[in-house]
């Protein structure tokens, strides 16, 4: 059976792809990372999620591989996302196709606002 779980920016499939298709698989999970391209992402923020999504599933090795388990994991994921745009590793993509701002409203320097946002 396919688990799953959908986030805005983070989904996770127990699944692999082959040929551009999800198969369902028991030992593998795969995570697609911010499908709507609402944030401009360098390798490095990329490779940082990697991480801690590997890092979150090694946390709950040996959990039932269900939806709730999976979706603590994405939600995880979701703050972690958060701290990197607030930290200002990644950035909101203006060109997007959706543009909802749905982790705040993005920050623009200028002399009169320079280092007042945190």
């Amino acid at each position: 059976m396919l688990v799953k779980s959908t986030t805005r920016h983070v989904r996770i499939y127990s699944a692999e792809v082959k040929n551009n298709e999800l198969i369902e698989s028991e030992n593998v999970l795969t995570l697609d990372i911010d499908p709507d391209n609402e944030f401009n992402w360098s390798e490095d923020a990329l490779q940082k999620v990697y991480r801690k999504f590997d890092e979150l599933v090694e946390e709950n090795n040996g959990e039932d591989l269900n939806e709730y388990n999976l979706r603590r994991v994405g939600s995880d994921l979701e703050h972690f996302i958060r701290a990197l745009l607030l930290g200002g590793e990644i950035n909101y993509n203006l060109g997007a196709r959706v543009r909802n701002y749905s982790m705040g409203l993005p920050r623009m320097e200028s002399p009169e606002t320079e280092g007042k946002y945190l």
